[in-house]
């Protein structure tokens, strides 16, 4: 879980949930590209592949993510600062 001491709030939240593979990352890049260098973004996404694909992502891209962890609906919350 988190710490709230150390974790920013999200500047953006993405509600991907219900959305499959590849929407929630395109989704997640949209809301990268147009956010300010260093801002932290939220995705929430159900999407078993996004486990994967948010970290692969991430790096290729050359983001950080701050920390990935499950919610109580079964969806799973990503909180990226832009790089």
């Amino acid at each position: 879980m988190p710490d709230p001491v150390t974790t920013p709030d999200p500047t953006a939240r993405i509600d991907a949930r219900h959305l499959l593979c590849p929407l929630p990352v395109l989704r997640l890049r949209r809301a990268l590209q147009s956010a300010a260098p260093g801002a932290v973004v939220a995705l929430e996404a159900t999407d078993p592949a996004a486990v994967l694909d948010v970290p692969h992502f991430c790096a290729e891209a050359g983001h950080q993510l701050l920390s990935s962890a499950p919610l109580p609906d079964g969806a799973r919350r990503y909180l990226v600062r832009r790089g």
